[in-house]
């Protein structure tokens, strides 16, 4: 991934932070973004200095962010030719009857309306002109209904779809693709396992969650140019678990 230059959302920790980490091992530069400056800060210098990483901090739903983070990775690196979009957030959890209809905007807003601002910034910023790729992060529960975070999984589903129709109007230069992760243990997916890990695990048929370097050998995989014949799909990576009809 020596000539690569890639934007990974959502990425002072968690498996943004393990993307970042595996392009930076395979010779790209990253750009991370996250809400946190310090926490910024301290991946960019875990990552290994501004030689080959910078931070940006900002909301994700933010136009002028992303525009900011565009406009510093050209003058930085370069050319963008790798977005990961990572970004994601539940703010809410409960049955789709009682959904706060606020929360449930504000997830479409930044799972699915900025995932797409974040690309059509990256396509200002370089993305394509000589080839390119895009991931988009989802979830099993895009795959799967997932009672308690029903709303989440639509706008995760809805980001299935649009990856696929990205992947038609931006070929043949730009290949898009999409992760569809289980619980992965992460800070943000706590919740769904915080205190009964070895019974979670215990329903999955690998017997175990995910973890972040799982998402992130995909991921890579996915801008590689092993991958340069794979355009418009999802990858599941889940232990298992929708075998069983299951996503939790």
């Amino acid at each position: 991934m020596a000539d690569q230059v890639a934007v990974v959302t959502g990425a002072s920790r968690g498996i943004g932070f393990a993307i970042a980490q595996r392009f930076v091992a395979q010779g790209a530069r990253v750009a991370v973004t996250g809400r946190d400056a310090d926490a910024l800060e301290a991946a960019v210098k875990e990552l290994g200095g501004p030689e080959v990483a910078i931070g940006v901090a900002g909301k994700g739903d933010d136009p002028a962010h992303r525009a900011a983070v565009v406009d510093a990775v050209r003058e930085r690196f370069g050319p963008i030719t790798t977005l990961i979009n990572n970004i994601g957030i539940n703010p809410a959890y409960g049955p789709l009857a009682t959904l706060d209809l606020n929360a449930a905007r504000k997830m479409a807003e930044v799972n699915l309306i900025g995932t797409l601002g974040w690309v059509q910034e990256a396509l200002r910023g370089g993305l394509g002109e000589t080839g390119g790729s895009i991931v988009n992060i989802s979830s099993v529960s895009g795959v799967r209904p997932a009672p308690g975070i029903a709303f989440y999984g639509t706008t995760k589903a809805a980001l299935i779809h649009l990856t696929e129709e990205l992947a038609v109007e931006l070929a043949p230069k730009v290949r898009v693709n999409a992760v569809a992760p289980a619980v992965v243990k992460t800070r943000f997916a706590t919740a769904l396992y915080e205190g009964r890990e070895a019974e979670v695990a215990a329903t999955y048929p690998l017997q175990r969650l995910g973890n972040t370097d799982d998402v992130a050998g995909t991921v890579a995989f996915l801008c590689s140019p092993e991958a340069s014949w794979i355009t418009g799909q999802t990858i599941v990576i889940d232990g298992g678990i929708t075998l069983t009809g299951a996503v939790q």
